[in-house]
């Protein structure tokens, strides 16, 4: 008798089809002054109902969310009607950390494949200048204990196991070329936040001049702190047909996380990644064996570069140093094998409650031909979008061009 876990995985199915059919998003920036947070909400909310060619008369609930903390705003969904539109409409609140964004796509894929709602509006977003968002990080660590291995929510210990398993020059070199990557697709997207300039030849003197923050996690591996909103439209497959010339369909999602492993363990032996384990469950039930073939882009949550390029391993289901041949080799550049992040990620640009919305905003973007300046030049027919937050929390999820799996 085979054991529990070896059981074949079953097919996902869903009462309805859910297609992303509005998306809008706002510029973002370290400040914006001349909103506030409901105007910058109307801003994207705005855009995704003419990108979608539909009023608020059409929209049956609304999924509001963000890092309540940062801002230190309680119930802003309150005060944000006056720019979301959720005045006597259904709505759901939702915080779960760097997450939010993913979650909110998760809950309002679910709320229309339900049969619950037939239009969802989600809408994230982050106005980080109007709060603090280290004093709400602080008390992720132990001052005593993580002193000398975490800095806010990111620790330097992904940066040591790389450098101890791929030697010193080869892991630096590869966690700058990464970072230099990701500015250079920034610099290709208008909205996005930082955009520097970087070129590969400043990568030796950026390892060495950079502010350490922790061991090799330097200042400049590091993600943003962004304002900005981003607002998507859901509906079901018989509706999305009729209004939407092209439609993205949200194909599968998986939500893992594992808190019990956030502890000082951490720092000598590395557990399963929850990347790892939702990638390997969702490729599983959906027949996928080689992701890196399958998918033509990844917009993935990489709060930082070093953290960014390891995920590659896992996300990726790669073995050894696969990952470091990928980016070395060209292979995550946007004319590569799986162009990687095209809009800058998550270190370009990071309202927090809206960063992993972005993720999948960006991908069913480029699914569509819609990306602008950072469109990648061959046709993207599957793509997969990844969120992260709070102690090992990850959102994985699949889009496609086309209803034929």
């Amino acid at each position: 008798m085979k054991k529990q876990s070896e059981k074949p995985a079953k097919a996902h199915k869903k009462n309805r089809n859910v297609a992303i059919v509005g998306i809008g998003m706002t510029s973002l920036s370290s400040h914006k002054e001349d909103q506030n947070q409901p105007e910058m909400i109307h801003e994207a909310v705005r855009a995704a109902l003419a990108d979608a060619k539909m009023t608020l008369d059409d929209i049956d609930c609304i999924v509001h969310g963000n890092m309540e903390l940062f801002e230190m705003q309680f119930h802003p969904d309150m005060w944000h009607v006056l720019g979301s539109g959720a005045y006597g409409k259904d709505e759901y609140r939702i915080t779960t950390g760097g997450t939010v964004g993913a979650t909110m796509v998760c809950a309002a894929d679910n709320l229309v494949a339900s049969g619950l709602y037939d239009t969802v509006l989600a809408i994230g977003f982050e106005k980080l200048q109007e709060g603090n968002t280290t004093g709400g990080i602080t008390n992720m660590a132990d001052p005593l204990w993580f002193r000398n291995i975490q800095t806010g929510a990111l620790t330097g210990t992904t940066a040591a196991m790389m450098i101890d398993e791929f030697g010193a020059e080869r892991a630096k070199k590869a966690a700058m070329k990464y970072r230099i990557l990701m500015d250079k697709h920034a610099m290709l997207n208008e909205r996005a936040h930082r955009r520097f300039g970087l070129e590969y030849d400043q990568a030796e003197d950026l390892m060495k001049t950079s502010p350490q923050l922790v061991g090799e996690l330097r200042l400049i591996h590091m993600c943003s702190q962004s304002d900005g909103a981003c607002a998507m439209i859901f509906t079901h497959e018989k509706r999305a047909k009729k209004v939407c010339k092209k439609p993205v369909w949200v194909r599968d999602h998986i939500t893992v996380h594992r808190e019990e492993n956030m502890s000082n363990l951490y720092a000598f032996e590395k557990p399963e990644m929850t990347h790892h384990y939702a990638a390997r469950k969702l490729f599983d039930r959906n027949g996928i064996k080689d992701p890196v073939k399958y998918f033509d882009v990844f917009e993935m949550y990489d709060p930082s570069a070093w953290w960014g390029l390891d995920w590659t391993r896992e996300f990726l289901q790669l073995k050894g140093d696969e990952h470091l041949r990928m980016l070395e080799d060209g292979e995550f550049d946007l004319d590569g094998k799986l162009p990687l992040n095209p809009s800058g990620g998550v270190i370009a640009s990071n309202p927090i409650g809206a960063t992993a919305m972005l993720r999948p905003a960006e991908a069913a973007l480029q699914i569509r031909g819609d990306a602008g300046g950072h469109q990648i030049k061959k046709e993207v027919r599957h793509a997969l979008a990844s969120g992260f937050g709070g102690t090992m929390w990850t959102v994985l999820m699949m889009l496609e061009k086309d209803l034929d799996w």
